[in-house]
This record gives structure tokens, sequence and C-alpha cells, in this order.
């Protein structure tokens, strides 16, 4: 996929106009990329749009206006992009009562440090890779918010319309699994051409 360029981020003023009407089609395209397993997990996977918007908003909140900063940003998201024959998602851990999010958080360490979310493409299996730096085994600490890459093989690259594709936890303390709508793979199969 390719990267976002500096260019094009619009500035506040620019931005300001087509605000609304751009925050109505994200939420149209993310729902077709928006996956929910188990009880706390969701997926959301990323590409050009996600992005781009999620730069607008930060420039937007942050009244950010220098060029060099601008450019700060979009080399910074860029990196949720996926890369050639893969898939990108940001995981949130989503806990609705605020006094279960320390006991869910702590019943789920390790979801990003071991082989616990998978992709399945037919009988392909994909482990997540998930960006390091949001979680701390040794002190108990698991962020809500992680990154994670499925790097598919050809073979599954290939048969990623046709198959069964499902989302996998297998947690010791969540097990759950989603199969993809044809919306959503239809959605994830531009992101790996």
């Amino acid at each position: 996929m390719r990267q976002l360029e500096t260019s094009e981020i619009l500035n506040l003023v620019e931005y300001e106009k087509v605000r609304d009407a751009r925050r109505r089609e994200l939420i149209e395209l993310k729902k077709r990329r928006r996956v929910s397993v188990g009880r706390y997990l969701t997926f959301v996977f990323e590409n050009r749009e996600t992005v781009w918007f999620q730069i607008q908003e930060m420039v937007r909140a942050e009244r950010i206006v220098d060029e060099a900063k601008i450019a700060e940003e979009v080399g910074v998201y860029n990196t949720l992009l996926p890369g050639p024959g893969e898939l990108a998602a940001t995981m949130l851990i989503e806990i609705s009562e605020a006094l279960q999010i320390k006991p869910v958080l702590d019943k789920l360490l390790g979801i990003d440090t071991r082989d616990y979310v998978r992709l399945t493409v037919g009988p392909h299996v994909v482990v997540g890779d998930f960006e390091t730096g949001h979680s701390d085994e040794e002190r108990g600490k698991l962020a809500a918010v992680h990154f994670a890459r499925f790097k598919l093989p050809p073979e599954a690259r290939r048969t990623f319309r046709d198959a069964e594709v499902t989302l996998v936890v297998e947690h010791p303390n969540e097990r759950a699994r989603t199969v993809l709508s044809d919306a959503t793979k239809r959605a994830l199969l531009h992101d790996l051409l």
C-alpha cells in the first residue's frame, strides 16, 4: 500500500470544510473494516483512508500548522499501513464498565506477546505480529490499544476471496472466533493487492 505524503494532508481551514462529509464516509468505511471478537476485542483494519483521517484529526486536535511537524505525524502514522501481502489492524480492548478495566486488562496480559491472536484463511494460519511496547507482563501492565500485522503467504492471498476467513483469539482467559463477512473480506482484499 502506498504511503501517505505530507502534501495529501489538508491545512486546518480546508479540512474543516470537508470534515463532516469525510467523517460520515469514514464511519461507513469502518463498518466493513471493524471486526469484534469475543467480549472485549475489536479489530479495525487500517488502510490509507483510515490513516489519513487519523492524521487529519491529530493535526486538527493539536492545531498543527508547521509543515515539519505534519511530516513527522505522517511518518508516524504511515507505520500503521499494511505492507505488501499483509493486513494491518488496530486491536482495541473495549471495556464499558470502569470498575472492570483493570481486572479485564490483567486477565488479558500476554495477548500481544504470544501466538494467541491469529487470522485463518482456509487452512492457512497467520499469527498476528504485534508492535512491541504496549504491555509489560512483569509489571502487570497492558495497554487497551495494540497494533498487529498479519503477513499472509502467497497461497492464502490467492484464496482469500473464496476461503472462510476468521479472526481467532485463544488466550487462556479469552477464547473466541469471528468469521469475517463477505463485505469485510471484499474491503480487505483491496489491502492485499
